[in-house]
């Protein structure tokens, strides 16, 4: 398994102190159901299991898992909203739990379905509420708030309330409210969910730049690996509360032997294409066929034989899903 200790590669000197760093946290919970009339059975369950990492100043790191691995258990303890069982949370030198309100300030976090913007009040309400909230000076608030509108493409939304935008309108505005008052990290709970193609892009384009430009740290979760692919250089996998692998995306997909599905649209209804070992044939339903071939390889040459030899009409390429990844990397571990 590929592990990173989460300091920064090729740095000058001894490494700096992750920003981040989780040493042997738990996380359990107490359950009670209801066994008769007047009788409750009691059980625990373990959300987060001995976690341990760190994240360094600057990095972008994927934190994917399927439903129910315990990402959004790490991120309300990260956060200082849930205690730990057990285990040392700091996240830049600060205990989120006793410190919650100083670290605040310091990390912005936009969870998924669940908004921080004010329901009824126009979305920069929200964003004036923040200024005060945060004590932004106001030349700084004006000019993260110019840049975020610019390139989130908020202008025309701002005097809209809340209630009326729509999921995708809503992220954006999300992630620019956790943005104002510059904090140095960024918690991403499926930034790019409900959105379109072309604002996924702009999205993607934003975090990439702010990362860049401000040296923001991002740990981000999706079930879009896409999100991962473009963002990030590190991916960590959580499944029943354990961390089951850290490092490359690509060493991700080696590890599970995880595939990508090419979709062919030919012309006419033809037999099955035959590629040789590039890709495997799975579907074939008219013209249409569907080809399989490994996730850490490149579709391009694949693409280019399949245009020559064939007659092409369209073609998509479909990345697997991260319940996938993780179920053929549990396979290939059980066969070992």
């Amino acid at each position: 398994m590929a592990q990173t200790t989460g300091s920064v590669p090729d740095q000058a000197g001894p490494p700096e102190a992750p920003l981040i760093t989780l040493d042997g946290v738990e996380k359990v919970f107490d359950v009670r159901r209801r066994t008769g009339f007047l009788r409750r059975e009691r059980s625990e369950v373990r959300a987060v299991d001995s976690l341990s990492f760190g994240v360094a100043r600057g990095e972008m790191v994927g934190y994917i898992g399927p439903n129910g691995a315990g990402k959004s258990t790490t991120i309300k303890m990260l956060t200082g909203i849930l205690t730990p069982s057990a285990g040392r949370i700091r996240v830049a030198g600060i205990d989120p739990t006793r410190e919650r309100t100083r670290l605040a300030r310091r990390i912005g976090v936009v969870f998924g379905q669940r908004t921080t913007l004010w329901w009824d009040l126009p979305l920069i309400d929200s964003y004036r509420l923040a200024h005060r909230m945060y004590r932004v000076p106001d030349a700084r608030f004006k000019e993260n708030l110019d840049r975020c509108v610019e390139l989130l493409r908020l202008g025309e939304l701002l005097e809209v309330p809340v209630r009326q935008l729509s999921l995708g309108q809503r992220m954006r505005g999300d992630i620019a409210a956790a943005l104002l008052h510059d904090p140095e990290v960024l918690y991403l709970d499926e930034p790019t969910i409900g959105l379109d193609i072309v604002s996924k892009v702009r999205v993607r384009e934003f975090l990439r730049d702010l990362n860049a430009e401000r040296g923001t740290t991002v740990l981000l979760t999706t079930h879009d690996l896409t999100d991962i692919e473009q963002l990030c250089r590190r991916v960590m996998v959580i499944d029943h509360g354990r961390l089951m692998y850290d490092g490359a995306l690509a060493g991700l997909h080696e590890a599970g032997k995880s595939e990508r599905t090419l979709v062919v649209d030919l012309e006419r209804e033809l037999g099955p294409i035959d590629v040789g070992t590039a890709a495997r044939v799975v579907k074939v339903e008219g013209p249409r066929q569907w080809l399989a071939f490994p996730a850490e390889g490149s579709a391009a040459p694949l693409v280019a034989r399949i245009a020559a030899e064939y007659p092409l009409a369209d073609l998509s390429v479909r990345e697997p899903d991260i319940e996938s990844v993780i179920a053929r990397m549990y396979a290939g571990r059980e066969g070992q």
